[in-house]
């Protein structure tokens, strides 16, 4: 199940809206087969490994990282070509959160004869597609908020300069970072401030998320900034396209449901104080990397994000779950308590 997780991770940039799947075929022994879902679409992993010994899987074992499909989408149904293998057994990491699914996948084998196990690390198989499980789960992508900061918690010096606070192994950790993500998304005010691509700086990452970008007073209307770009796709949300909430402003939770709909798993938020501190207080980040550079800024700076508190009894307490260097830099991994 290990190696069917390592293959899974393959196609994190193929699968689009689909899970990230691996699946290994084992008999007495020895590994006959292994596959990943690789392109959104096309075969799933099951079906890749299946075909490497021509569907003759008899008296074998297959194991799976997420549950067999049941239904005819994209492709036809997994959990019936495993049935026609002639597979005995079947190892599965977690069920699929898909209403489609969750749950049809193992009565089909089993009623089939077939003895299926369920939950096989199944913790990291949970983690690896929590963006997939967020969006059937919640009807939004996963959004992981991304800050670079001084040790005294300043992203930028007032005049708006922000070049640079950490160093390189930490700006090339953010690379990697964004290619792991299907949308990057920022606030209007930081692309009129810094007029950043928004995309993958790396010769070794040969991809680019969407770029999204929340405008709530309809300043971006020059097309040759850099979110323009032919590189990646960009989409602009407005009031011409977003809901209200009760003060006036876009709200945010739409804007991710937009998003959800439209088969985004996840989201890297890189953003100024203020949408980093709307996006706090609406409850909407599921976790934080946070990269702290050993410097001070001093107190005229801007902070990582606008929070109104006032009292003590209000702060916001982080979990960590993370924390290493990258360099001279520290990077936290934290979610908000709640």
């Amino acid at each position: 199940m290990g190696l069917a997780l390592k293959l899974a991770r393959q196609g994190m940039h193929g699968v689009g809206a689909n899970p990230m799947v691996g699946c290994v075929i084992e008999k007495d022994g020895e590994i006959i087969a292994k596959g990943y879902h690789q392109t959104f679409g096309q075969a799933h992993a099951e079906i890749n490994a299946l075909d490497q010994i021509n569907h003759q899987a008899n008296d074998a074992t297959l194991y799976v990282t997420l549950e067999p499909c049941s239904h005819q989408g994209k492709t036809p149904p997994c959990a019936q070509a495993i049935i026609n293998s002639g597979t005995k057994k079947v190892i599965i990491a977690m069920l699929d959160p898909n209403p489609l699914v969750s749950g049809q996948g193992v009565a089909m084998l089993e009623n089939a004869g077939i003895e299926v196990k369920l939950g096989l690390l199944e913790d990291q198989a949970a983690i690896l597609n929590r963006g997939f499980v967020k969006r059937m789960t919640a009807k939004r992508p996963f959004i992981t908020c991304k800050i670079a900061m001084s040790l005294d918690g300043k992203t930028s010096m007032q005049s708006g300069q922000s070049k640079w606070i950490t160093g390189k192994d930490a700006r090339e950790d953010v690379q990697r970072l964004r290619a792991s993500h299907q949308a990057i998304m920022t606030g209007s005010g930081t692309v009129l401030a810094d007029n950043p691509s928004m995309t993958v700086r790396s010769a070794e990452l040969d991809f680019n998320p969407i770029r999204v970008v929340v405008d709530g007073k309809h300043q971006i209307t020059d097309q040759s900034l850099n979110i323009f770009s032919k590189s990646a796709p960009t989409q602009i949300f407005n009031t011409d396209n977003t809901t209200l909430n009760s003060n006036s402003k876009l709200d945010l939770n739409n804007i991710l449901l937009q998003l959800g709909k439209q088969g985004i798993n996840s989201v890297l938020l890189e953003a100024g104080p203020g949408l980093t501190g709307a996006m706090i207080e609406n409850a909407l980040i599921d976790e934080l990397i946070i990269y702290t550079a050993p410097t001070l800024l001093g107190s005229s700076a801007n902070s990582m994000a606008t929070l109104p508190i006032d009292n003590m009894q209000d702060q916001i307490k982080l979990s960590i779950s993370d924390l290493r260097l990258v360099g001279n830099d520290m990077r936290i991994t934290a979610t908000i308590k709640t």
